[in-house]
């Protein structure tokens, strides 16, 4: 029996998803986002797993690293660029790209002797999400101050972030792009990359020289009420655990912390191997569903560090050791329980916490 709770990860979907980038996009290259952990699926995994990617970005630095000790060669672009001058030289000593979005970090490249030049470099441009970015009445003042630094070869392109691509045909996504493009109206050379998944699947005016695919390619929908299947998306991460445990519990009786959950009637009650501790949010207490058997298993009280209580009472043949699905099939999709937690697929995927094993496999 394999160690429980586990995110069984399928690599031929996390491929089938690339292609799909590419399909929607067939005149831009692909920038593959596998911050924050591969959104909890496998940094290093995943980019092994899609070489196919023409460069791949991450928030920090110290993600970029772990994939150069790795041996991924692609370009590694830092969304959140460097702070301090050794971070820089860091970057330059390992071949990294530099997304410049203060002016502060364009001062510290004209002030450090780097060992050698930093190449496939950005510009942030603000266009609206008020986040990070250089204003755009500075864009070409900064522009010509990244081509003219000796720390800098090659063309440095424009990039910005949808804060409503998820909304569908909102006029501040056209407002947006409007701005970058006026940014580059000097220099038709200039590269543009703007379109992050939701973007890449529904605004294709958007999608300049470089997209941006991130939660898509983990074959989860970045819109409210469409399903990653009606998108053509496969889903990557399944996550299980086992039943632990199996009791009845008399009407009356409470289940779990705080005695939140009473029983109106006698309840099989099965105890799951699974808790915040391993990432399951505490928000689908009293909420949640799971599937058994492919029949669908409510979540009875809090969950607890380690354990979940589930209503067995209309499964059958179940048992100790009888396998839990907490999302990933077709039935129980990881968004489908991110509206239980009143929360977003985002966050379910990327809290998954280190003690839950990912199980790699193809198909």
């Amino acid at each position: 029996m394999p160690s429980y709770p586990v995110a069984n990860i399928d690599l031929t979907a996390l491929q089938y998803n690339l292609q799909r980038v590419k399909q929607l996009a067939p005149q831009s290259r692909v920038m593959s986002v596998i911050k924050a952990n591969a959104y909890g699926h496998g940094l290093v995994q995943v980019a092994q797993a899609i070489p196919g990617s023409d460069a791949f970005a991450v928030a920090r630095l110290s993600e970029a690293l772990r994939l150069r000790e790795a041996g991924i060669q692609q370009p590694i672009v830092l969304l959140e660029g460097v702070s301090s001058e050794d971070e820089l030289q860091t970057a330059a000593e390992k071949s990294l790209s530099i997304v410049f979005h203060h002016l502060s970090q364009l001062e510290l490249l004209t002030k450090a002797p780097l060992s050698q030049p930093l190449a496939f470099c950005w510009l942030m441009v603000d266009t609206g999400m008020q986040r990070l970015g250089i204003d755009a009445a500075h864009v070409d003042q900064a522009l010509q101050g990244l081509s003219q630094s000796e720390n800098i070869i090659g063309p440095v392109g424009l990039m910005s972030h949808f804060a409503n691509a998820d909304l569908v045909n909102d006029s501040r996504n056209q407002q947006q792009l409007n701005k970058i493009l006026i940014c580059a109206k000097n220099d038709n050379a200039v590269a543009i990359s703007m379109a992050n998944s939701a973007a890449i699947l529904s605004f294709s005016g958007s999608h300049g020289d470089w997209v941006r695919p991130g939660l898509m390619l983990y074959g989860v929908s970045p819109f409210e009420g469409q399903s990653a299947r009606n998108l053509d998306l496969k889903p990557v991460m399944t996550l299980t655990s086992r039943l632990i445990s199996i009791q009845q519990v008399k009407a009356g009786e409470q289940v779990g912390y705080g005695g939140d959950w009473v029983a109106q009637r006698e309840v099989c009650v099965g105890i799951v191997s699974i808790g915040y501790g391993d990432g399951y949010s505490r928000q689908l207490s009293n909420v949640g569903s799971v599937m058994i058997n492919n029949k669908t298993a409510s979540v009875l009280g809090r969950v607890s560090m380690d354990m979940i209580a589930v209503d067995l009472s209309d499964i059958n043949t179940v048992s100790i050791g009888s396998e839990v699905i907490l999302w990933g099939n077709e039935s129980l999709a990881v968004e489908d329980v991110a509206k239980q937690a009143k929360t977003i697929p985002y966050e379910l995927l990327c809290q998954i916490s280190e003690r839950v094993k990912r199980e790699y496999q193809r198909g």
